[in-house]
C-alpha cells in the first residue's frame, strides 16, 4: 500500500490547509449546534416540561430530552439483549454469531481501509501535462459515510418492528461527536504518516478501550483479560513493525501524525464504550446506528455549510468521477461496517469488538504483503503466533470461568474483580 510517492509535509501551503486550524474550525461548527442544544435541554429540565408541557411539540421534546428513562437489567458486559447463560446448543449459536460478526467487520473495513488510503494520499485527474489534485476535506468524507448510514438505518427501522425506544435522543450526541472526531483524525492522519504506521497505532488500542470502559461504564475486567489484551497488542505490533516498509522517519512519523493518532484512539475508545453503556436501554443495534448518525449528519452538514466547504467538495466530485465512485464505495463499506459494529458491541461488548478490529489490522498488513510483495520476517511470524496464543488463552480462561461460576453457590464470585 506504500509506494515511493512523497508524503505531504506537516505544514501545508496555507493556514487553511493546516490540520490544527481545520480542527478548531470544525469544532467551532459543532459548538454552534451543541451549545444551543445544551441550553435548550437545560431549559426544558428546569421548567419540569415533562409534567407541565402540552401541545403538538410535546412528544418530540419528550423523546429528545427525557425519553422513557427505562433501563433493562444491566448484564455482565452492559449490552442488550440480556445474555442467557449458554447451553450446549446456544454455545454453537454464539460461536456462529461471533464468526459472522468477525467476517462482516473484516470484509467491510479491509475494503474501507484500502479506499481510505487511495482517497487521502493519491491525486485525481493526473495526466502527462497536469499533476492532478488531491482531495483535502476529510469532514466531507465523514459526512458522506454518515448520511448513507443514517438512510440505511432509518429505512430499516421504518420497515421492521423495533423495541420501544427508551433513551433520550440527546444522549446519542455524545457518541456521535466523538465518532465524527475519531473518523476525522483517522482521515487527516494519513496526510502526515504512512498507512502501516496508522495501523500500528490502531493495533494498540485494546487497553485504552478497556480503561475507558472503567471510566464510562464502570466495568470491571479480570486480570487475564488485561493480560490477553496486552499480548494481542504486543503480537500485532511485532507483526506490523516487521512488515512496515522502510521509510525515512522524517517523512512518515511526524508530530502532527502522532497527535492525530492519539486523538483518534481517545475519541474512538470513548465512542465504543458510550455506545455499550447506551445499550442498557431497550434498543436494537439499528436504533443505535440511527440515533448516532442523526446527530453525525446534523453536526457535519452544519459545519460544512458554515465553512462553505460542502459546495466545494461537490464540485470536486463533479470534476472527478473516479473520486465519486471511491467516496460512494467508502460510504457503503462504512454503513455496513457500522451495522456490524453495533451488532457486535450489542452481543459481545466493546472489548471483544476491539479484539476483532485489532486482528483486522494484521489482516490489512497481510493483504498489503500479498498485493505489493512485502515479506513477512521471523519477528512478524512470531507476532502472529503471539496474537493467536492470546486469543486461545482468552477463550480457555473464559470457559474455565463459566464452569467455575456454575459450581459456586449464588452470590459468590469465582475470582476477585479489579
Amino acid at each position: 500500500m506504500a509506494t515511493g510517492e512523497e508524503m505531504p509535509p506537516a505544514l501545508q501551503d496555507s493556514w487553511g490547509d493546516f490540520w490544527l486550524f481545520r480542527f478548531f474550525i470544525n469544532a467551532a461548527g459543532y459548538a454552534s449546534i451543541v451549545i444551543p442544544g445544551f441550553l435548550l435541554i437545560q431549559y426544558f429540565k428546569r421548567r419540569n416540561y415533562l409534567e407541565t408541557g402540552r401541545g403538538i411539540c410535546f412528544p418530540v421534546i419528550k423523546s429528545c430530552v427525557f425519553g422513557s428513562e427505562v433501563k433493562t437489567v444491566h448484564t455482565e458486559d452492559g449490552s442488550l439483549p440480556p445474555r442467557v447463560e449458554p447451553t450446549e446448543s446456544s454455545t454453537a449459536r454464539q460461536i456462529l454469531k461471533l464468526l459472522f460478526c468477525a467476517a462482516g467487520l473484516q470484509a467491510s473495513y479491509l475494503t474501507w481501509g484500502v479506499l481510505q488510503e487511495r482517497v487521502m494520499t493519491r491525486t485525481y485527474g493526473a495526466t502527462e501535462t497536469d499533476p492532478g489534485e488531491k482531495f483535502k476535506d476529510s469532514q466531507f468524507l465523514v459526512f458522506m459515510n454518515r448520511i448513507l448510514a443514517f438512510t440505511v438505518a432509518g429505512l430499516y427501522c421504518a420497515l421492521t418492528k423495533q423495541p420501544r425506544h427508551g433513551a433520550a435522543m440527546y444522549k446519542y450526541s455524545f457518541a456521535s461527536l466523538s465518532n465524527i472526531l475519531s473518523s476525522w483524525c483517522q482521515y487527516e492522519a494519513l496526510k502526515y504518516i504512512s498507512f502501516p504506521t496508522q495501523v500500528l497505532a490502531k493495533a494498540s488500542k485494546v487497553i485504552p478501550v478497556m480503561m475507558m470502559g472503567k471510566l464510562v461504564s464502570h466495568k470491571s475486567y479480570e486480570y487475564w483479560e488485561y493480560l490477553t489484551a496486552a499480548l494481542i497488542s504486543v503480537g500485532v505490533s511485532m507483526f506490523l513493525l516487521s512488515s512496515a516498509p522502510n521509510r525515512h522517519v522524517s517523512t512518515v512519523t511526524t508530530f502532527s501524525g502522532v497527535v492525530l493518532l492519539a486523538g483518534y484512539i481517545v475519541f474512538d475508545s470513548f465512542t465504543s464504550n458510550w455506545q455499550d453503556a447506551l445499550f442498557t436501554y431497550k434498543m436494537s443495534p439499528v436504533q443505535m446506528m440511527f440515533g448516532v448518525n442523526v446527530f453525525s449528519c446534523l453536526f457535519t452538514v452544519g459545519s460544512l455549510l458554515e465553512q462553505g466547504a460542502l459546495l466545494e467538495s461537490v464540485h470536486f466530485m463533479a470534476r472527478h468521477s473516479e473520486f465519486m465512485a471511491h467516496a460512494v464505495l467508502l460510504s457503503v463499506c462504512s454503513a455496513c461496517g457500522q451495522l456490524f459494529i453495533f451488532y457486535t458491541i450489542n452481543q459481545f461488548g466493546a472489548a471483544v469488538f476491539t479484539i476483532i478490529m485489532t486482528l483486522r489490522q494484521a489482516f490489512a498488513i497481510l493483504l498489503s504483503c500479498l498485493i505489493y510483495g512485502h515479506t513477512v520476517t521471523v519477528v512478524g511470524g512470531l507476532g502472529v503466533a503471539v496474537v493467536f496464543m492470546a486469543l486461545f488463552l482468552r477463550v480457555y480462561a473464559r470457559s474455565r470461568m463459566k464452569k467455575r461460576s456454575k459450581k459456586l453457590p449464588p452470590g459468590e464470585t469465582p475470582v476477585q474483580k479489579v
